[in-house]
């Protein structure tokens, strides 16, 4: 995936480094192997167990003793919290989240764009009887997969979309339900209906709804979505969704001249 093996450039070390922390963070809450990191990082297993090592050693990754699967480290959250404004942004539309999902009985998630991905910020479960859970807290997915991730990409210019699309491309392999041509789609529907919707092309039999929140300048940086089994997401109660998302993330801005209303989506729009 990130093929520098051969490139003799004093900052390779770092660039290594920074893309396996970003791998380890897309894999599942198990870990991923060494054999796992150097396929997809294009390196040999010495170079990137020497790389592991140094990470480990430092805080930045953390390996079971056990299986010797390696996940993100303990660091990287307290050089998160070094970041003061941005943490107070994420607090405050944590406790948005929470109240979406009490009130909708749905999954709730707070979606943050990083690069060509989005990552789960913050995740909270709703009280509904038949639970989803598609995406963990922590997990990463290109841009386009899933309808957080679609609502953050419908907000990207078009100049810098085609670069997105480019570039997530060979990771769509993943997601066999999922092409270019269905994301540019998707996008296209989530910038004339206000929202992005995703059913069944990430997760069979789920139903996703997500909004972007906007910037004052620039794309979308933060998302808000639902989750929920595809058979209870009936026209009256996505219609109902869709106004409660609105309405949530409108009441959050107000106080902020930033973020006018006139830049949410309208209610009921599809």
């Amino acid at each position: 995936m990130f093929d520098d093996e051969a490139k003799p450039d004093g900052t390779q070390a770092i660039r290594r480094a920074a893309n396996i922390l970003r791998y380890i963070a897309s894999g599942s809450r198990e870990g991923v192997s060494l054999r796992d990191v150097s396929q997809a990082m294009g390196l040999s297993r010495s170079t990137t167990h020497r790389i592991l090592k140094c990470l480990s050693d430092e805080g930045l990754v953390a390996t079971s003793g056990n299986t010797r699967r390696h996940v993100i480290g303990s660091l990287t959250f307290e050089l998160g919290l070094a970041t003061s404004n941005l943490q107070h942004d994420l607090m405050t539309w944590r406790s948005v989240v929470d109240d979406l999902a009490r009130e909708t009985g749905a999954t709730a998630y707070l979606m943050g764009r990083s690069g060509i991905e989005c990552v789960c910020l913050h995740r909270a479960e709703g009280s509904g009887v038949v639970r989803v859970i598609p995406v963990e807290l922590g997990q990463r997915r290109p841009l386009g997969v899933g309808a957080g991730a679609t609502a953050l990409l419908a907000s990207t210019a078009d100049p810098d979309l085609n670069r997105v699309l480019k570039a997530i491309e060979p990771h769509l392999q993943t997601y066999p339900a999922l092409s270019l041509e269905r994301i540019r789609s998707n996008v296209d529907n989530a910038r004339r209906l206000g929202f992005a919707e995703s059913e069944g092309t990430v997760v069979r039999e789920v139903y996703g709804l997500g909004v972007a929140v906007a910037s004052a300048q620039g794309p979308a940086m933060l998302a808000l979505s639902l989750a929920a089994h595809s058979s209870i997401a009936t026209p009256e109660r996505i219609a109902a969704w869709k106004k409660t998302l609105v309405r949530m993330v409108r009441e959050h801005r107000q106080p902020a001249p930033a973020a006018p209303a006139a830049a949410l989506p309208v209610p009921g729009g599809g």
